[in-house]
């Protein structure tokens, strides 16, 4: 039987049964393998999300792997078969900002899958066929759940430029801050130093590439296994900035050397530390910032995930059938430290 899962309101969620949605001209209908869980989803189901960014009701889901079963007119036949992932940004393609290739700053506002539009908690799922990207035939559908997440990460190491011997550092060592490891570990830095506050992800750091591990503790000073911000390097030509914390974008700016590229993709919650716009000006810091990943980005994950330099398998923890989404977004967060990705099987 084809199930959904909608959520009416903020705290109100149900299993209904699904009628996939035949496709359109120039839309595909994928059979979802797997979607994966993050904090987003879970401030859609608690209310938290601002305004603009979320309709309800809604069947969540933007992190999804799957194959392509039926194909709208104009579409490719040769679509049908194939595994897929597909971006998110629901974008009008005619405005400037869409024809430059920044798809993800679409003047015609905000729509996206699993937020505005039916995400991929579903038996399937019909979208654009131009928002799909195709992996090889032998891929990991499952691993190839957690390629939205990651092709935010490409957009960022896109940004960050990093070149081959350069000094380069993570601060963050969740989801996305292990993603940046294997993005600027393919680039064969000379050192690649991981920063955060959980000493157990020492170990998955440094299988991921990461030459050095530091830890800080929440407030900043020294705890038990934890390194004062004062004794972090700060001569380092990158920084991807991925934990979102209060005092996270001061953290890996600290890190830099003069005149160092940041690129920021942790949204923290309102109050956080800004970067001190002197500190920017004297040292020539050049910053960047990341809200989700455009085409080139999308490709570019889709790639290095192909070539085998990209392993999101590590990543994943609880593997939950659909009925279980209240469990599974309370495994997101319940901060426990043996929680990774949570995907959900339809």
């Amino acid at each position: 039987m084809s199930t959904a899962v909608v959520i009416e309101a903020p705290g109100e969620h149900r299993l209904t049964a699904h009628e996939p949605r035949e496709p359109e001209a120039g839309e595909a209908l994928v059979r979802v393998h797997a979607v994966g869980i993050c904090g987003s989803d879970r401030e859609v189901y608690q209310g938290n999300r601002p305004d603009g960014y979320v309709r309800y009701p809604l069947t969540p889901g933007h992190e999804w792997s799957g194959t392509v079963e039926r194909v709208g007119a104009g579409v490719p036949e040769s679509l049908v078969g194939r595994k897929v992932v597909g971006e998110g940004f629901r974008n009008c393609q005619v405005c400037d900002r869409c024809h430059a290739g920044e798809t993800t700053l679409c003047t015609a506002g905000y729509e996206e899958t699993g937020f505005t539009q039916p995400g991929a908690m579903a038996t399937t799922l019909t979208l654009p066929a131009r928002l799909l990207h195709v992996l090889p035939d032998d891929a990991d559908l499952t691993a190839a759940a957690l390629l939205e997440p990651a092709a935010c990460i490409a957009a960022a190491a896109l940004k960050a430029d990093a070149r081959p011997g350069e000094r380069v550092a993570v601060v963050g060592t969740g989801t996305l801050g292990m993603f940046a490891v294997q993005f600027l570990r393919a680039g064969s830095p000379a050192e690649l130093l991981v920063v955060g506050t959980r000493p157990d992800r020492a170990a998955l750091s440094r299988d991921f590439g990461a030459t050095d591990f530091r830890t800080i503790p929440h407030s900043r000073l020294r705890s038990s296994g934890g390194t004062p911000i004062q004794e972090l390097p700060d001569d380092f030509d990158v920084v991807i900035e991925t934990a979102g914390s209060a005092s996270a974008a001061r953290t890996a700016a600290s890190l830099l050397r003069r005149g160092g590229r940041l690129v920021l993709t942790g949204i923290p919650a309102p109050g956080a530390e800004g970067l001190d716009p002197t500190d920017l000006v004297v040292r020539q810091l050049e910053v960047h910032t990341v809200f989700g990943a455009p085409p080139e980005a999308w490709a570019h994950a889709v790639r290095v995930f192909g070539a085998g330099l990209l392993n999101p398998s590590p990543l994943v923890t609880h593997e939950l059938p659909l009925a279980e989404f209240p469990q599974a977004i309370e495994l997101v967060g319940s901060g426990d430290p043996k929680v990774g990705k949570v995907l959900l099987r339809p």
